[in-house]
Formats: structure tokens, C-alpha cells, sequence
């Protein structure tokens, strides 16, 4: 009996050690990976803030949420393409909106900072956090409002 117990214990033990204690997501990589000390040189404090912290900007702080000229928005950190300026609208949040992204440039994960389940939206060559889905965006497009913090962004005009 003595041995069966034992036996049923390290059982136990070996169960609780094993998946449980690791990681169920695993940690994907990016194109462009930098040391926090290397994207510090490269991005003011507000932007490494939103883009390396997750932070959020002051609502109607971004100049981009009045442009109305034809090109481009990039990542901030890199520079890689994400959202056509004929896909941005006003959406009233006080974040330059979009109703999608340019394909395989912007990466959709789920965070549970605030408690509950959101879409986060990352650049997909850098990781960088550029803001958040919602399903309130224009019903007549894709129904989706991509809400990004403006300082993530840098701007490129048509020429």
C-alpha cells in the first residue's frame, strides 16, 4: 500500500511539472528583432511607449486623424506598409481608423491587459503594437475598425 501511494504521489508531481508550467503560446519571431536598448535609439519615448510597451496615445492627439492626403502608412519602427490611406475613415474615436489593412502586413493577437479578450494588431515584421480591432467599422466595407494609435505611424504621400 506504502508503494502504490508513493508511486500515485510522484505521479501527481510529474503531471503538475510538465505542460502546465510552460508557456501554451509560443513566442513568435519577426523579420526585424532588436534589443529594447536598440529600438530606444531609434524611437522617441511616446513611441516606444505604444510600440514596444503596448501603450496607448491620448485620444485626438494624432495629427493623422484629420489627414486626408493620398498615400501610405508605415510603421513607425520600420517602415513596412500597413494601411492604404483610402482605407482610413472617421470613425469619431479620437485614433486614426481603418477598415482593414494592407494583406499579410498587419498581425491580429489577442490581449487580456483590460481584463478581457481584445484583438490586438501588431506589425507583422516587427512586432510592434499599433493598436486594436472592433467590429463597429463601416458596414458597407469590411465592418471592421482598425483603431491605431497615430505615433506607431509614420506617413508616406503620393507623389
Amino acid at each position: 500500500m506504502k508503494n502504490i501511494f508513493s508511486l500515485l504521489t510522484l505521479l501527481f508531481l510529474i503531471s503538475c511539472s510538465s505542460n502546465a508550467q510552460t508557456s501554451s503560446k509560443e513566442q513568435k519571431t519577426y523579420t526585424i528583432e532588436k534589443t529594447n536598448a536598440e529600438w530606444k535609439k531609434i524611437l522617441t519615448p511616446k513611441q516606444y511607449y505604444v510600440l514596444r510597451e503596448a501603450g496607448t496615445e491620448r485620444a485626438f492627439s494624432s495629427s493623422f486623424n484629420t489627414n486626408k492626403a493620398t498615400g501610405t502608412y508605415v510603421c513607425a519602427a520600420c517602415k513596412t506598409p500597413l494601411y492604404k490611406s483610402e482605407y482610413k475613415y472617421d470613425s469619431g474615436s479620437g485614433w486614426p481608423s481603418f477598415d482593414r489593412a494592407i494583406k499579410n502586413n498587419v498581425e491580429l493577437d489577442v490581449d487580456y491587459k483590460i481584463g478581457y479578450a481584445r484583438t490586438e494588431l501588431k506589425c507583422n515584421t516587427c512586432g510592434g503594437h499599433l493598436g486594436h480591432s472592433f467590429d463597429d467599422g463601416p458596414k458597407n466595407t469590411t465592418g471592421k475598425r482598425h483603431c491605431i494609435n497615430g505615433i506607431a505611424l509614420k506617413f508616406n504621400a503620393n507623389k
